[in-house]
């Protein structure tokens, strides 16, 4: 078959064939649309995300009654005073010197307000060995670790000259700093460096520079327009830094792998004898159709989060969602364009040793058995064995992703503390375990926030006085329980240390009775009285709370229009329902290697982990929206080519032979790029960051080898040509389908059609 003309339809087709004939101005419009994106962008500014809106509950409404009443907290210090030795306790003079220089040193910077000393405040502990100087710094809370500089070293000025005691500050200015100066570059660091990984890695890939460079180039131009994007879609979805960060990694794994495979189609049609324009034709009728089914899939898995109810996911998902259409409409429209106008030259710059002419020879069908053009011999030796044996591929396979998806069910999620987060990697973490042994929940208190017509009223003075003593008596706290009125704005703050300390299953369990008995017998017997309850402990319950809740309404949107929407590309239902099962198959399998390594520390040494006994609870939704939309790519790509081969006439064994083996090296690819992006962030020093990248790293290394490369094929195999049944009543629905193109020119011709063998496409 030789170079003549290719019958296509379809949106992909018609977007690559207009963008090959008008190639300076599709190019000179997507220019256009990346800078006018990022000047208006620019120029309304990013709205952010408030803080009763980041919350939920009783957080929530916590944080909505103080910015309501115009209040913003100081961020609170606290120094800890501790007897080094057995003999020395806080009614001695040493102790009582230092504390008393302590006093002096933090006010002497003008830095601080309230210096609180513990022999007023009666913060003194139970053995008597430790004491705590609390205060609080001027200025705004948030941008107060930039000023605690000069009180940390007043501090330690004081911690010289006393040394029978331990001088140690921490808060939430000291610890904002002290995170700043360890990890504020890490983040940075790990994104840059995302862009070089992802280059080289195409370098081996393609052996080009010129080809490795223009995935990459599309990938930064469509997260620079979304960076725009974003800003504009904040004035009515307030965006944070979490939503930048997840919108950087989704856009370079997307935007990479949609060039990748659009590339990778058109190099394989040119070195199978077609010329430039129709190589180019038949890659936007293939490839750019499975783009378009995998952009619009991956789309409808991030709106999911916007089912949460939480405006921090809901801007994640939002930003994922925009970032993903972008890249899918760059590679459709631009990206043919810029291929038109490069011709042959894309091969420019060509790496020794790397190129795939060098690997492989470019001869050798495309049919049975073969590992010709674009098809690796790797896969094809290992389709030979699964489709010998379909049946035994598909238990082995099924039963070891099942056997790692098994901790799962055993999976808990909390918000991690300092010491989870961090372990013995910081000094302040050594601190704030030690004012947590002395002090039970001190460092982090829960706070009630408790707004009446008339905060001084008799009654809401009286309610007040029960609260703080039932709130000890009830054995919730250890006290002491500290109130601060704001008289004007008729709200008081009680901050209530919570039993359990750190340890948050006992501090949740505290945080029940402060909510459930004492306040409805005090400050809950008072009309017009609203006391929610909020703080670090508080704040981790709500937040769980409401992901629990969110779990059914996302999974089901998730499920559905994905199901919908693999039916309606491929009209085949069990093309749809394997899609779905397979694809859940890869999530568990990601959770149960979350809950091994992180949650029971099983092999957590080798990745540079510890296990803290939980997964950070926005974890796994999160990984449950971007990992079913991400592994559609590889599904879609797979599936496409495979039932473009059985169109062709090829048998549904041999097209899955085909579509399998000829899509292995840019499935690959693809995955090696974003495994290495992933695990980046799992080199982070901060426990739920290596989650988060150990999980995304893991469950694409499943999806784009067990998966797509022997449980696929396998199930395709053991179905036969029930894999294309579409009952007729579903007819109906819409034919999203489009006529691929024929075989490459250098193949051999298919066998024929067996008769009576159904396509249902």
């Amino acid at each position: 078959m030789g170079n003549g003309d290719t019958r296509v339809r379809g949106l992909a087709a018609r977007a690559g064939g207009w963008s090959a004939r008008h190639r300076w101005a599709a190019v000179g419009i997507w220019v256009l649309f990346v800078v006018l994106a990022m000047g208006l962008g620019s120029a309304a500014g990013t709205v952010e995300v408030k803080e009763s809106e980041q919350l939920s509950g009783e957080t929530s409404r916590a944080a909505a009654i103080s910015e309501a009443a115009g209040i913003e907290e100081p961020a609170g210090e606290t120094v800890l005073v501790q007897a080094k030795g057995a003999g020395l306790k806080a009614t001695d003079a040493d102790f009582r010197a230092a504390v008393d220089a302590v006093v002096k040193a933090v006010e002497g910077t003008g830095e601080v307000t309230g210096v609180t000393s513990p022999y007023d405040t009666d913060t003194i502990s139970e053995d008597g060995r430790s004491a705590l100087v609390q205060f609080d710094m001027r200025g705004a809370a948030d941008t107060a670790g930039e000023r605690v500089e000069p009180v940390l070293e007043a501090v330690e000025e004081v911690q010289k000259d006393h040394s029978s005691v331990r001088i140690e500050e921490i808060g939430g200015a000291s610890m904002m700093k002290t995170f700043d100066d360890a990890f504020g570059d890490d983040f940075q660091q790990a994104e840059y460096s995302a862009v070089p990984v992802a280059l080289g890695i195409l370098l081996v890939a393609f052996g080009a520079l010129v080809a490795a460079l223009v995935p990459v180039l599309l990938a930064i131009t469509a997260i620079v327009a979304t960076m725009g994007l974003m800003a504009i879609v904040s004035h009515v979805q307030p965006m944070d830094e979490t939503a930048s960060s997840v919108m950087l990694l989704v856009g370079l794994a997307v935007g990479v792998d949609y060039c990748l495979f659009y590339l990778r189609r058109e190099r394989e049609e040119r070195a199978a004898g077609r010329d430039s324009e129709t190589a180019l034709r038949i890659a936007a009728a293939t490839s750019g159709r499975a783009i378009i089914v995998s952009g619009v899939t991956v789309c409808v898995a991030m709106a999911g989060m916007l089912f949460t109810g939480l405006a921090t996911f809901e801007a994640m998902g939002l930003a994922s969602l925009m970032v993903v259409a972008v890249a899918m409409v760059g590679s459709v429209t631009v990206l043919p364009a810029v291929l038109s106008l490069l011709g042959s030259r894309v091969e420019k710059g060509r790496i020794p040793f790397l190129h795939p002419d060098k690997r492989r020879g470019r001869n050798g069908g495309a049919g049975k058995g073969g590992a010709g053009n674009g098809e690796s011999r790797l896969w094809t030796a290992v389709l030979r064995v699964v489709l010998a044996k379909p049946a035994v591929a598909l238990v082995v396979s099924a039963g070891v992703l099942l056997a790692v998806a098994a901790p799962a069910l055993g999976m808990k999620t909390q918000n991690l503390t300092l010491d989870q987060e961090f372990g013995d990697s910081l000094p302040i973490v050594a601190t704030y375990d030690r004012v947590n042994e002395a002090f039970p929940g001190g460092s982090d208190p829960a706070e009630v926030v408790v707004s009446a017509k008339d905060i001084n009223a008799p009654e809401v003075k009286a309610a007040l006085a029960d609260f703080r003593e039932q709130a000890v008596s009830s054995g919730a706290s250890r006290g002491p329980v500290d109130v601060k009125v704001h008289d004007a704005q008729n709200i008081a703050f009680v901050y209530v240390p919570l039993v359990g300390g750190s340890d948050l299953d006992r501090a949740e369990k505290s945080l029940g009775i402060i909510r459930d008995e004492v306040r409805p017998a005090t400050l809950g017997t008072v009309e017009g009285v609203e006391a929610p309850v909020t703080g670090q402990v508080a704040g981790s319950a709500d937040f769980n709370d409401q992901l629990v809740g969110s779990v059914a309404p996302v999974f089901a949107f998730v499920v559905v229009f994905a199901f919908v929407l693999m039916l309606l590309s491929f009209r085949s239902l069990t093309i749809a329902i394997t899609s779905i099962v397979l694809n859940l198959l890869s999530v568990g399998a990601a959770y149960g290697i979350l809950v091994a390594v992180f949650q029971h520390g099983w092999g957590a040494s080798l990745v540079g982990a510890e296990g803290v006994g939980a997964i950070i609870t926005w974890l796994p939704l999160f990984l449950f929206v971007i990992l079913f939309g991400l592994s559609m790519d590889y599904h879609v790509f797979v599936v496409s080519r495979i039932r473009e081969a059985r169109l062709r006439g090829l048998t549904t064994r041999d097209a899955i032979q085909h579509g399998v083996v000829t899509t292995a090296g840019v499935v690959t690819s693809a995955a090696v790029i974003m495994v290495a992006v992933f695990a980046i962030f799992g080199t982070l020093s901060m426990q739920s960051m290596k989650q988060m990248g150990v999980g995304l790293a893991a469950a694409v290394l499943i999806d784009a080898t067990i998966i797509r490369g022997v449980l696929l094929p396998a199930v395709m195999a053991l179905l036969g040509e029930r894999n294309w049944y579409f009952p007729r009543w579903l007819n109906r629905l819409p034919d999203l389908t489009h006529d691929e193109s024929p075989e490459p020119a250098s193949a051999p011709q298919p066998p024929p059609a067996v008769e009576g063998e159904k396509v249902g496409v």
